[in-house]
């Protein structure tokens, strides 16, 4: 049905634009650079002629590919977010196209000390003969989640090239800041007006994910004694030793990211800030049950007063902030959604796989702002640094799953 993709030619274009979130920002978006993108965006759609496609002033892309069918079909909505992680540099991309992957190590130029091999990278494996995209070492390539942003933005232009291909309204979302976790604050969604959605933001071919973590951020406020050193005896309470005493208190083995897999979940400190009179550390917590969470901030309160205790004349404050919940609880009220993504992919030819998340999405905040939106691959690799690393023939079996997926809607539909 396809003739010619375009989504490597976007890809390799769109990651060259510096998008990075920042996190310490209080503007919305973040930061001004992730609109340069999203205005390539809007222009592109515009030149499809894709005609309601716009910017808002908080860094939303909306867009309608116009319903070929007459039956009175759900919209649907794409969505994938534009800015990339603060982890790593997002600055000067240049990305590379390693052509029919032969299993090698493949070094980074810019600095060879940066290399990507199967050993490391075991999916590669399965990619042998496919082209691979990379960065050239000094930065992240941009795929979380730029190659999701192609894929939608070839999908649209597939379906505008080919209006023989019976779909209903397709609605078009690309948002800014995912990354630290404000990717649909400012989402208006009446103006979305869909049905259901999805997120492109997975990883490896056929994976399609309708449960992540459920998330709270916990703040412990160390409050010490402040007293002049040289005058300090008996009368000094050092809150850093107190936070030290604490992050040390903090299970070696276990509790941690480092130390957990599966469906386990962690308690990780994430930042912390203070003088001798007062510390502030914050947390993220996450676990797939909600009564696990509670759980493991309890347990986490416990060990603060663990090492309170130590210090006398400390004392602590203890706050928990929820940030975002499994996408399941809401997502098994709509069977459709994923049983359409498994049939779309056995029309594709790939192999379905259904996972769990050890993290979050925005499909996991619109799931509970009233739009079920679970998670369908891109092929996007090793994020957040520089060994990140995505298959264009991943990309392209992502455009012809969602190619399948409209036409199941429609096909479905009354």
């Amino acid at each position: 049905m396809i003739q010619q993709y375009t989504v490597a030619e976007r890809f390799m274009r769109y990651v060259q634009i510096d998008t990075q979130s920042d996190p310490q920002s209080n503007t919305q978006p973040s930061t001004e650079k992730q609109k340069d993108l999203s205005r390539l965006l809007v222009q592109e759609l515009l030149d499809m002629g894709i005609s309601d496609a716009h910017l808002d002033a908080y860094g939303y892309v909306y867009a309608t590919v116009p319903a070929t069918s007459s039956k009175q079909v759900p919209v649907v909505c794409f969505c994938s977010h534009v800015d990339t992680a603060p982890d790593c540099s997002g600055s000067g991309v240049k990305p590379i196209l390693h052509k029919h992957f032969d299993g090698s190590d493949i070094v980074l130029p810019d600095d060879p000390a940066q290399v990507i091999s199967i050993k490391e990278h075991p999916y590669l494996a399965q990619r042998i003969g496919d082209d691979i995209i990379t960065a050239s070492g000094t930065t992240l390539l941009g795929a979380d989640d730029k190659a999701g942003v192609a894929i939608i933005m070839d999908l649209a232009y597939q379906l505008m090239q080919q209006p023989q291909i019976k779909h209903g309204a397709i609605r078009i979302l690309f948002t800014p800041d995912e990354e630290i976790g404000r990717g649909v604050d400012k989402v208006d969604m009446a103006k979305l007006g869909a049905y259901a959605g999805y997120t492109l933001d997975g990883g490896p071919r056929g994976y399609f994910t309708d449960e992540n973590f459920s998330a709270d951020g916990a703040t412990i406020v160390i409050n010490g004694i402040s007293a002049h050193p040289g005058y300090a005896k008996g009368a000094l309470v050092n809150a850093m030793k107190v936070a030290g005493t604490l992050l040390d208190l903090l299970p070696k083995h276990a509790f941690s990211p480092e130390t957990t897999g599966g469906r386990e979940g962690f308690v990780h400190p994430v930042h912390v800030e203070g003088v001798a009179e007062k510390v502030t550390l914050q947390f993220i917590v996450r676990d797939f049950e909600e009564a696990k969470l509670k759980e493991h901030e309890a347990r986490l309160e416990a060990i603060a007063k663990e090492a309170v205790a130590q210090y006398p004349g400390a004392t602590y404050t203890f706050t928990v902030k929820e940030q975002y919940r499994n996408m399941k609880e809401k997502l098994v009220n709509y069977p459709a959604v994923a049983a359409y993504v498994q049939l779309a992919m056995q029309r594709a030819g790939i192999a379905f796989e259904k996972h769990s998340a050890r993290g979050g999405t925005d499909g996991a905040r619109l799931s509970f702002m009233g739009l079920p939106c679970p998670d369908i691959f891109t092929g996007e690799m090793a994020f957040h640094g520089k060994h990140e690393y995505v298959s264009v023939q991943d990309m392209q079996k992502s455009v012809d799953t969602l190619i399948e997926l409209v036409q199941v809607w429609e096909e479905k539909a009354v």
